[in-house]
């Protein structure tokens, strides 16, 4: 696993996109397609705006998938997962291969049909981000290191329910859903390539125990220090709190 540290979100949002628009481009070249695996959530924000800046990716060549989506709100709500990827990345770039979560459908049939579609070849980058508690898409602690299932029905915790509200997507706690659909730990380690980022001082002390704790399913995120593919993107904010922190980048 490798560590990228920055100043500003900024300039960690167009490093971290150049590292995805190789990671594309390879793919594209070796097998005509690149399978992507995308996060949503404040944390992105710079990120995919940089991503979709960028004029050197053949973006008909991607076929995109989403993390997690919240069950029983729809496409049209203001903290939809569909809609804000639609917003910032698919109608920007012109995607038209995409397996989005329907979160107002049935989710069972939901979970089965996007695992079937995500199964069929590997995922060729993952972008994904940490949570306060540590959650990896909706993982909460203790997460489930073990299920072979791609995606999973889950319960959502007090604190992940409490970050979507500090965040602004809900007014309420009691508004957040207290169910989602979300890919499997298991699945999203088999990505071949896994870019992580992670800024904001609300995320230090989860990339602490994440980072250079023990891996364990109460910090969700801390089995991504097993994953050969790697490199997770701080701010300094979000990394003040890393014992051994690597060169801040210019």
């Amino acid at each position: 696993m490798q560590i990228r540290i920055f100043e500003r979100k900024q300039e960690l949002g167009e490093a971290a996109a150049a590292q995805a628009a190789a990671a594309i481009g390879r793919a594209a070249a070796a097998q005509g397609r690149a399978r992507i695996l995308a996060a949503t959530g404040a944390s992105q924000f710079e990120f995919l705006a940089a991503l979709t800046r960028r004029t050197d990716i053949d973006w008909q060549s991607v076929e995109l998938f989403h993390l997690d989506e919240y069950i029983g709100i729809t496409a049209d709500h203001p903290a939809s997962f569909q809609r804000y990827l639609l917003e910032r990345l698919i109608r920007p770039t012109g995607i038209s291969r995409c397996h989005l979560l329907d979160g107002s459908a049935d989710p069972e049939e939901v979970r089965r049909r996007v695992g079937s579609e995500i199964r069929a070849a590997p995922i060729d980058c993952a972008f994904v981000g940490i949570g306060e508690n540590g959650h990896l898409a909706f993982n909460d602690p203790p997460a489930d290191y073990e299920t072979d299932e791609p995606y999973l029905i889950v319960r959502l915790d007090e604190a992940c329910r409490r970050q979507q509200v500090g965040e602004g997507w809900f007014r309420t706690v009691d508004d957040v859903p207290a169910r989602a659909i979300t890919i499997s730990i298991r699945q999203l380690l088999e990505s071949r390539e896994i870019i992580a980022i992670v800024p904001d001082e609300r995320k230090a002390h989860a990339v602490q125990a994440c980072l250079e704790g023990p891996i364990r399913p109460e910090a969700p995120a801390s089995i991504l220090q097993t994953h050969p593919n790697t490199t997770v993107y701080l701010d300094t904010a979000s990394a003040a709190l890393l014992s051994r922190r690597p060169p801040i980048r210019a």
